[in-house]
C-alpha cells in the first residue's frame, strides 16, 4: 500500500490526497478506499475518522476527513462557503474564461445529464484558460456546486470533455483521468484561521500543452 499522502493535518481535521482511480468510500463494487488508508492511519493514533466530501472515483486530488463528529457537520452546513479548485486538461480549445450553468439529473443506470428541467440540481462551473495547443486546453476551474459529475458533464456540454473521461469524454488511450482537485480554500471550523491548500499544476499535465 502506498504511503498516505498528507497535506494538512490537525486535531480536528486532515486533508490527503487521492491517488486516480481509488474511491472515495467503500462500495459493493469497490472494496479498498481512500477512506480505509486514512482510517487505518489514524487508528494508529487512537483518532477517529468521518467523511466530510467525496471525489469520483477516477478523480484525483484533496479530500478533507472530520476527526470527530461536530467538525464534519460544521464542515457539511457550510460546505459552500469551502472554494473548490481544480485543474482539468480537456480536448479542444475553449474560451479565455467561461461559465456553465444547468440542472443537473441522473439515470437509473447512475449517467449524469444536463438539463433545463428546474427539478434538476442546480450546477455551475466557472473555468480560465491556463494555456492550450492545438490540441487541448489547461483549464483553472472553479465550482460554485458539488453536484456529482458536475465538472465532467459541464465540460462535455462544452464540446470539451476531459482526456482520459472514459464515461463522458471519448476514447483517447489515456490511462486516467485528467481531472485534479488541486486546491481548497475555507475557514477552519474550530480555530477559524483561513486555510489554503495548493497542491499547484503536475508536470504530467503541463508535458501535454507543451508537447
Amino acid at each position: 500500500m502506498k504511503k498516505l499522502k498528507i497535506l494538512f493535518e490537525d486535531k480536528n481535521l486532515i486533508v490527503v490526497y487521492k491517488e486516480p482511480n481509488l474511491p472515495t468510500i467503500r462500495s459493493e463494487k469497490y472494496e479498498h478506499s481512500l477512506y480505509e488508508e486514512v482510517y487505518d492511519y489514524l487508528h494508529k493514533k487512537n483518532q477517529k475518522v468521518f467523511v466530510v466530501h467525496r471525489l469520483d472515483k477516477d478523480t484525483s486530488g484533496l479530500v478533507m476527513f472530520a476527526k470527530n463528529e461536530k467538525v464534519k457537520e460544521v464542515l457539511q452546513r457550510y460546505w459552500d462557503k469551502v472554494d473548490r479548485y481544480y485543474i482539468a486538461l480537456v480536448h479542444g480549445k475553449t474560451l479565455e474564461k467561461g461559465e456553465i450553468k444547468s440542472y443537473l439529473k441522473e439515470t437509473k443506470t447512475l449517467y449524469t445529464y444536463s438539463t433545463n428541467d428546474k427539478s434538476g440540481k442546480y450546477a455551475e462551473t466557472h473555468y480560465e484558460k491556463i494555456d492550450s495547443n492545438n490540441q487541448y486546453s489547461l483549464l483553472k476551474v472553479h465550482i460554485l456546486t458539488g453536484r456529482k459529475n458536475q465538472i465532467r458533464v459541464h465540460m462535455k456540454d462544452n464540446n470539451t470533455p476531459i482526456l482520459g473521461d472514459r464515461k463522458y469524454g471519448i476514447k483517447d488511450g489515456f490511462r486516467h483521468m485528467m481531472l485534479l482537485a488541486n486546491k481548497l480554500e475555507f475557514i477552519h471550523p474550530i480555530t477559524h484561521e483561513k486555510i489554503n491548500i495548493d497542491i499547484g499544476i503536475p508536470d504530467e499535465y503541463m508535458k501535454q500543452i507543451k508537447n
